[in-house]
């Protein structure tokens, strides 16, 4: 039987209707200041589709963009100034930044309390130590991704196949949190897929195209594909593709798709931050 698929689209649309519900119930501007430094062409259209986003939560969205010959001191300067400007609730920088400016310097300023993308060391710090913060969106979304299937976290086995600051590490601590059995692993793991083989939830976000392969995979597990990678085919077109092998749809229960899973789903855990920043 083919695995359900966990739909970030559909899931992410529900996360943004009921924000517009939250906002308009507290009778309060809810407002996301966001800096775009340079003309990253990606960089640009994500902020424009996070307007729309942002729009479609009853969010205020202001970009705040600088030039492309904007040094660490100047893009430093803006976000301590949203640090001190009380209208000022909700801040993220959009990445990259130009070369020789350090972007995790960078994100490391914004206030903790302001701090949406979870990036600042404070809030990654209070999700080890399970306190109110505003916790790494990517993460976030992986866990409202596996317990949309139903499944009891307490006690499950759960592999996490990767170890980043912004996604494998906080989302290990937040199935330990649900009480789940956790085991950390990544792409040098030995015997790697008897691991993912003996797991309830299997997390992929190693960066590796189909890393995690059908025989890697319990009949009916959940499977979150966390990969984002461009590869080239071999008829020469460039195509997005997850860390989990398509052919493990075939065995696993659950499974998140690449695109439209976890990527829509980040962006509605984005916008859920802005709204705690701003409601508190």
């Amino acid at each position: 039987m083919a695995a359900q698929m966990i739909d970030g689209k559909a899931l992410g649309a529900q996360v943004r209707e009921s924000l517009r519900t939250r906002i308009a119930a507290s009778g309060r501007n809810v407002r996301l200041d966001a800096v775009l430094v340079g003309d990253d062409r990606s960089a640009a259209i994500y902020a424009q589709n996070q307007a729309k986003n942002c729009a479609e939560a009853g969010i205020e969205y202001h970009l705040h963009t600088l030039p492309a010959t904007s040094g660490y001191d100047e893009v430093a300067g803006r976000v301590l100034l949203m640090n001190s400007e009380e209208s000022v609730r909700a801040i993220m920088v959009h990445v990259p930044l130009p070369a020789g400016i350090d972007a995790e310097r960078v994100q490391s300023l914004i206030a903790a309390e302001k701090d949406v993308e979870g990036v600042n060391p404070a809030n990654i710090g209070n999700v080890v130590y399970g306190r109110r913060s505003l916790v790494p969106c990517t993460a976030l979304a992986a866990l409202e991704m596996i317990e949309s299937t139903g499944i009891t976290l307490r006690g499950s086995r759960c592999v996490v196949v990767g170890a980043s600051n912004i996604v494998g590490k906080p989302i290990a601590v937040l199935l330990m949190r649900s009480e789940a059995t956790v085991i950390s692993a990544n792409k040098f793991t030995v015997a790697l897929d008897a691991l993912t083989r003996s797991a309830d939830v299997v997390i992929a976000a190693a960066g590796v195209p189909a890393l995690v392969k059908r025989d890697w995979i319990r009949p009916g597990a959940v499977v979150i594909d966390v990969g984002i990678n461009r590869i080239v085919r071999s008829d020469g077109k460039s195509v997005t593709v997850g860390d989990v092998d398509p052919a493990v749809a075939e065995v696993a229960g659950w499974m998140s798709p690449v695109p439209g899973g976890v990527g829509p789903m980040t962006v509605a855990m984005l916008l859920r931050n802005v709204v705690e920043a701003a409601l508190r």
